[in-house]
């Protein structure tokens, strides 16, 4: 049995990954965590298990895995947590910035102990950066148009920034539009990595959307990939569960585990 903890279990997400774990045969649910819960246990599935508020409070190696859908701000500690306690980080929430990925990829080569950092469990939206990176080759030109729900905090979305840095990495980095275009509205042309805009939506009644646009001489290509219901998440959560000890060091991408 892969012992689990889910840090973040009130949350859509983690009531789902709780769900997931309670009805895979082969996982346990161990504990849970939110700082801001009053209680002192979870009694679900017909189990109950340990509530915990504080970080100081878990017990190390009280577990094989930390699930961790939580907050931005709150993330990249509690990875630093889970490593420090030797416990397999698989991180969900987006927000990690480059210089915390690197930090904690240090941490994770210190304690030994392998992670994985997810921008999305679902399997198309894997399948569509790969392609995207794919097609970068031929088309260079490109934009990220990425919706999704409307409480959603970050912007761009992890896997919008995701695919832009997979893009980066086969095509030479060059400005995109008019030599000097002018935004009459600021911000109307949308963020921009290593000369690739990303624009985000945010609307009621998306859930994870992403398109990549390609533009070239007399063509265009379109990439989408359309995320419905989160429980289309969880396929990708068992597998990265069941995967996370057979790779080294803390990795970024479902991918490494496909």
């Amino acid at each position: 049995m892969i012992r689990i903890l889910v840090a973040g279990y009130k949350g859509k997400m983690g009531q789902q990954t709780v769900t997931m774990i309670l009805e895979h045969k082969d996982f346990e649910l161990v504990g849970v965590y939110d700082p801001h819960s009053a209680d002192s246990s979870l009694v679900t599935g017909g189990i109950e298990v340990p509530v915990y508020s504080q970080l100081t409070a878990i017990p190390d190696r009280c577990a094989d895995i930390w699930v961790d859908f939580t907050s931005p701000v709150a993330v990249y500690e509690n990875a630093k947590a889970a490593l420090v306690k030797k416990i397999h980080p698989l991180i969900g929430t987006t927000g990690l910035s480059d210089d915390q990925i690197t930090k904690l990829q240090g941490i994770a080569q210190a304690s030994d102990i392998s992670g994985l950092i997810v921008p999305n469990f679902g399997i198309s939206a894997v399948l569509l950066m790969e392609f995207a990176q794919q097609a970068a080759k031929y088309l260079p030109d490109v934009e990220i148009i990425e919706m999704h729900h409307d409480q959603k905090v970050d912007a761009p979305s992890g896997t919008a920034l995701n695919t832009a840095k997979k893009i980066a990495e086969v095509r030479q980095s060059h400005h995109q539009g008019a030599p000097n275009e002018k935004e009459t509205l600021k911000g109307v042309r949308g963020g921009e990595y290593d000369g690739i805009r990303l624009h985000a939506v945010r609307l009621p009644g998306y859930v994870a959307h992403e398109q990549v646009l390609f533009g070239g001489p007399g063509e265009a290509l379109t990439i989408r990939q359309d995320s419905f219901d989160r429980a289309s998440f969880m396929t990708g959560v068992a597998l990265a569960i069941e995967k996370i000890q057979t790779i080294s060091g803390l990795r970024v991408g479902l991918e490494n585990v496909l």
